[in-house]
């Protein structure tokens, strides 16, 4: 929510241009806190609009739009198909939320076992939370667009991918989503990594884990582009 710009992460993602014939579209979404919510989501959203708007010039089949994103962007890309889904916007065939970034409250039980602990522990993600909603974070005051964990109704969206590491402060939360997702009669992919922290398909590529991990992930998208 607070770094990052277009360009961030991609690297996970090229090879769905090239084995696909895909076209990625990146938002430049802007950060917290001189930006806090709804800013980034509604910029995620606007560039979804815009994207599908503009499908049969960039070679794109509106049939099969995907929504991608890690960590804040996770959350970001689960937020935007909340917003697609309530408003009516563009149909998605699936959602990739990377170690997706889901709940402000930051009460699960591995928000609090990683404190102290990993790359982004507990108190790095308040710091995030803080700058997106400020005073309201934690509170009743924050849409289910911020922090789609706070959905109660996941009915109505695309299939999703979801994956984290056992060891870091999202597992709780993305699990939880998974399973509202098949509560609600959808579908959901869930892959929890043992021993994995947040951001080791990025920071040790090199690693059998991390390499699993990247498989995962993109046979789940051969299957939903349907190659």
């Amino acid at each position: 929510m607070i770094a990052g710009d277009r360009f961030s992460g991609l690297r996970e993602i090229l090879s769905w241009i090239v084995d696909h014939d895909a076209v990625m579209v990146t938002v430049e979404y802007q950060l917290a806190p001189e930006f806090p919510d709804p800013y980034p989501v509604e910029d995620c959203y606007a560039g979804l609009l815009w994207t599908a708007e503009h499908a049969a010039e960039l070679g794109i089949d509106a049939d099969r739009l995907i929504i991608a994103g890690a960590s804040a962007g996770g959350g970001l890309a689960a937020g935007t198909a909340l917003l697609a889904r309530d408003r009516g916007g563009p149909s998605l065939a699936g959602q990739v939320l990377i170690y997706p970034m889901l709940d402000d409250r930051d009460q699960t039980v591995s928000s609090l076992q990683m404190d102290g602990v990993g790359l982004w522990d507990r108190a790095s993600n308040v710091m995030g939370w803080t700058a997106l909603l400020g005073e309201r974070r934690g509170t009743e005051n924050v849409s289910i667009y911020a922090a789609p964990a706070r959905a109660t109704d996941l009915g109505g969206l695309p299939p999703a991918f979801i994956d984290c590491g056992s060891a870091e402060v999202f597992r709780d939360e993305d699990v939880d989503y998974a399973m509202g997702l098949w509560k609600a009669g959808g579908q959901a992919e869930l892959h929890v990594w043992p021993g994995g922290f947040h951001g080791f398909d990025l920071l040790a590529p090199h690693s059998a884990l991390a390499q699993a991990m990247v498989a995962a992930r993109n046979a789940w998208v051969a299957r939903v582009l349907g190659q």
